[in-house]
């Protein structure tokens, strides 16, 4: 059995691609790539030559993390970002797969770790010493 060039699970096969425009607002530049249906966003990105944003490659963290304009993604394996924020349209490539034509632009990483987590900070009681000395 021929091992698959793609890594981790595919949600199905076909021959299927589509357009994806990725504008990278770090670097100021626009690109236009065909994605196929059963492959990573930015798996596909990189093997036509793009550098995106990326760290963890498994859906965990926001370094990848875009705001869909327009179009469709799946990313049913996006453990980094809340339901919420998908709903606000916002993805992440490393397990993000095209559905239709997609507009997508990068987003500064702490902008979404802020989003997703900043409403957990500060939230709780500080108190001096080390928190096994209560126990």
């Amino acid at each position: 059995m021929e091992k698959s060039p793609h890594r981790g699970k595919r949600p199905f096969f076909s021959m299927h691609s589509y357009p994806v425009h990725i504008h990278d607002r770090q670097k100021d530049a626009h690109y236009f790539i065909q994605v196929p249906a059963d492959q990573y966003i930015l798996e596909a990105a990189e093997a036509q030559g793009i550098q995106l944003p990326f760290a963890c490659r498994n859906g965990a963290c926001t370094t990848c993390a875009v705001r869909i304009r327009q179009g469709s993604l799946y990313q049913p394996e996006a453990m980094g970002i809340s339901r919420e924020l998908k709903e606000q349209g916002y993805g992440l490539l490393c397990v993000g797969y095209a559905r239709s034509e997609l507009w997508v632009e990068t987003q500064d990483e702490d902008e979404v770790y802020e989003l997703q987590f900043g409403r957990y900070f500060g939230q709780g009681r500080v108190r001096a010493g080390i928190p096994l000395d209560d126990e």
